[in-house]
């Protein structure tokens, strides 16, 4: 596996007039560095092309942040674990979801301490965001080492009991690589409201985030809502949590970042489009097929590629104010009977009439 360097590996070489190997893989900012010292890259040195010969450009390609471990491979002492835990591959990791908690927290999807990210980054290993930590300024020093089943390894800070809800999708989706949950205000409202997220309306949220699930409200940070979640989110790479929040998972830690603001954004778009009056036009089911495809094309998982193009789109009218959950539907009481009581009927009557009696007596 090519070596991940960050920044600093990057600088250290330069100090040292090392060549960066021409096979590492490297950070955003560690490209940015090298962008005008490209001679460097390679161990051997670049043959200087004749007079009037064009210079060979660099193959085109997207960034790949995943991280990668050789199965078997977890560190199993302390040594090894703390070896492991300050490796630059690990530390740039620990950067990146310090990122990942600034853009939540600028974005206003997290408030006080809420929030929380995980890592997968081995068989049966995970970094995790702090307890009581505001994601808006963490350091990586402060980022955390725990098992799959929740038990601290490594980190000076006390991780957060959430992450057992991470795991959750982590044991059941082997693709599930990094998770980000947080609350974001628009999204969040449509999983307080328990109203449905209708479908079929931008293709941008079709690809990307899917069919989004929905989890039934659990106390958070215990097995219970592990499990409930978990479930969904096998599935699903974007979980509605009934009056909690929303969970993302993806490849990388920016990749579910990125499903963070999605959702947001495409629960808030559909919220002002409904307002304009003119309700919401749907493609269909045909052209919804192709999304689905696409979206297998780019190696995500889809519960719906096996559906019909009729199944596909939902059928649910979204206004404002008008719930479209099948809970909401099938509990709520015909036209004209809401809140209908007998005895509140007849004594609504008896003053109406008393009003009416009094008025035709003037």
């Amino acid at each position: 596996m090519p070596t991940l360097l960050t920044v600093r590996d990057v600088e250290d070489l330069l100090s040292r007039g090392t060549p960066v190997p021409a096979d590492a893989r490297l950070t955003p900012a560690a490209r940015d560095l090298l962008s005008s010292r490209a001679s460097l890259i390679s161990a051997k040195p670049a043959s200087r092309p004749s007079s009037g010969a064009a210079r060979p450009s660099a193959e085109p390609f997207v960034p790949d942040y995943e991280f990668r471990w050789t199965p078997g491979s977890d560190p199993k002492t302390p040594a090894e674990i703390e070896r492991f835990f300050h490796s630059p591959a690990i530390n740039t990791l620990k950067e990146r979801m310090c990122e990942m908690g600034r853009r939540l927290w600028q974005k206003d999807y997290t408030d006080g301490n809420g929030g929380n990210i995980t890592i997968r980054v081995g068989d049966n290993l995970a970094l995790c965001t702090p307890t009581l930590i505001c994601k808006g300024f963490m350091a990586p020093d402060e980022m955390c080492l725990v098992d799959l089943d929740g038990k601290q390894l490594a980190g000076s800070r006390k991780r957060t009991s959430e992450a057992l809800t991470h795991f959750g999708i982590m044991k059941r989706q082997p693709a599930c690589k990094a998770c980000v949950h947080a609350h974001p205000p628009h999204a969040t409202a449509f999983a307080i409201a328990n109203v449905s997220i209708p479908s079929c309306l931008i293709p941008e949220a079709e690809v990307f985030l899917g069919k989004i699930g929905v989890a039934k409200y659990q106390t958070p940070g215990t097995p219970a809502n592990a499990d409930e979640v978990g479930e969904v989110g096998k599935d699903h790479q974007a979980v509605l949590m009934q009056n909690h929040g929303v969970i993302v998972w993806g490849k990388d830690v920016e990749d579910a970042y990125w499903k963070m603001e999605n959702i947001d954004s495409y629960c808030r778009t559909i919220w002002i489009a409904a307002g304009l009056g003119g309700g919401l036009h749907r493609f269909t089911g045909g052209q919804a097929k192709e999304l689905v495809e696409l979206r297998q094309k780019l190696g995500m998982p889809d519960p719906r590629a096996g559906l019909k193009e009729c199944e596909l789109c939902d059928s649910a009218e979204f206004r404002p104010g008008a719930a479209c959950s099948a809970d909401a539907r099938e509990s709520t009481p015909p036209t004209g009977t809401v809140g209908a009581d007998p005895a509140v009927e007849a004594m609504v009557k008896k003053i109406t009439e008393q009003l009416l009696k009094q008025l035709g007596g003037k």
